[in-house]
This record gives structure tokens, sequence and C-alpha cells, in this order.
């Protein structure tokens, strides 16, 4: 059966987003074990459009199937208050990760990268790295684990890693202590110490100038990487490692 007052969504929210023991969100229960009954009522309500990215890609979604999975939507489609219906506008959002959160609402799965060909892998990274950040808005915490943990696999099997384009935006977007802040300033951590990568501290050098917080999570990355192993000491060194010379005017130095 449809829902189609103005208040409907206030009501239909509340009785599948929470249960009779308590404020337990219903959600927790993946879409694809409800009952059939329990899904149909969901896709009768009616519809919102939803629009995505600067191409404004459209997605006509059922409203009550939205509400069930995040509150976020019914805050989205109130002014003052009241109802609106009409359309949601996620602008700055990637329309590929939104494709993965559709297939979450209407089937509790996103695509395993595993089942797909090494060319696909890291597109599907990318996107499950934007999904994470989507996520993190929208307050779908089952679906942005999900996302981070097809980010890392996808990265080990492409054999590819975010670089500082891709981390940059991590960091603009998110709130310190996120667990992908964490993933990614680890990567950029392994990169800088690896003798065989061609990365070095330079390459992040836009990620260190837009955000201290990225120093400041690479530089502990670093150190608990390192273990209990410490650097040499650069007040023991003799000699005028450490002086201003013109090229090649070290040979004559009498400085010591």
């Amino acid at each position: 059966m449809g829902y189609h007052s103005s208040d409907s969504w206030h009501a239909y929210f509340q009785d599948f987003a929470y249960t009779d023991q308590g404020r337990t969100r219903m959600a927790n229960i993946n879409i694809a074990d409800l009952p059939a009954k329990t899904f149909a009522e969901l896709i009768c309500s009616p519809i919102m459009d939803v629009y995505v990215g600067e191409s404004r890609r459209h997605w006509c979604l059922h409203r009550d199937l939205l509400g069930y999975h995040t509150p976020f939507f019914q805050g989205q489609s109130q002014v003052d208050g009241k109802q609106k219906f009409g359309k949601v506008e996620l602008l700055e959002e990637d329309p590929h990760a939104f494709e993965l959160l559709v297939k979450w609402l209407y089937q509790g799965k996103i695509d395993d990268v595993s089942d797909l060909p090494l060319e696909k892998k890291w597109d599907h990274a990318d996107a499950c790295q934007k999904l994470y950040v989507l996520c993190d808005k929208v307050k779908m915490p089952q679906l942005k684990n999900i996302a981070i943990d097809q980010f890392r696999k996808g990265c080990y099997e492409a054999g590819l890693v975010p670089g500082p384009e891709e981390i940059k935006p991590i960091y603009d977007t998110t709130p310190p202590r996120s667990p992908i802040r964490k993933l990614v300033s680890q990567i950029a951590a392994r990169q800088i110490m690896d003798p065989d990568s061609d990365s070095d501290a330079g390459t992040y050098k836009m990620c260190f100038e837009a955000n201290a917080d990225f120093a400041i999570d690479v530089i502990d990355a670093i150190r608990q990487g390192s273990g209990t192993k410490l650097f040499h000491d650069p007040t023991e060194e003799t000699g005028c490692f450490y002086h201003d010379h013109d090229h090649g005017a070290s040979q004559l130095c009498k400085v010591g």
C-alpha cells in the first residue's frame, strides 16, 4: 500500500526505523532479508528526485526506502519542519559512488572488486573511496564499512594506491581521526619509506600544505611503522655535514 499524505514520511519512517524494544535502527537488517510485505510497502512510497554531481545525474528513488536506510534524506526533504516533495541535490558527490549506494538501497549489496577484471579494479576502488565519503555524509555506517573494505581490497588487487589527488579530498571532507584518514596516511607513509617507490615526501606536498592533520598522521604512521628502530643522532656528526658551502668548497672548510 502507498502513503501519500504530507505527514506520511514521519510516521512511516518512525514505524520502519525503530523497533518496539527501543530506538534501534531497523536498517541494521539488510534490505535483502526483509519480509516481502515490508519491502513492497517501502517501494510503494512516493518518488524522490535526487541529483548527483556537477552533471546533475538524476535518480528517481522511493522516499520511504531512503528513510529506512538513513534519516538524512528525510531532513533534506523538509523546509522549516514541513515536507517538500521534490528533489534532493548532492552536487558535490560522485555519481559513480552514488550508483553503488543505489544498489545497496534496493539489493543490500554492492559489487565485489574480486569479481571484476583487472582493468576495472582500480575504478571500482576509487568509486568505493568516494562512496565512503558519501556514506559518512548521509549517515550509512554499514555501507561505509563495506566501502572502505572494498577500497582496500581494490588497491591490493589492482596493485595501485591513491595519490595526492585522491588523498586531499578525503582530508577536505572527513573529520579528524576518521578511519579512512588513518588508512590513506598509512598508505602515504609506506610509499615514502619504500626504497623501491618513486614517491617521496615531496609527492604529497599539496596534501601537507592543505591540511596539517595529514602531516601529523603521516609522521605518526612512519613512527609506528619503524617500530623501535631509532634514527642516528645528528648531533654526533663530525665535519661539515650541516655547513652552508658553495658547491665543492667543503673540501676547504677550516671550521671545527
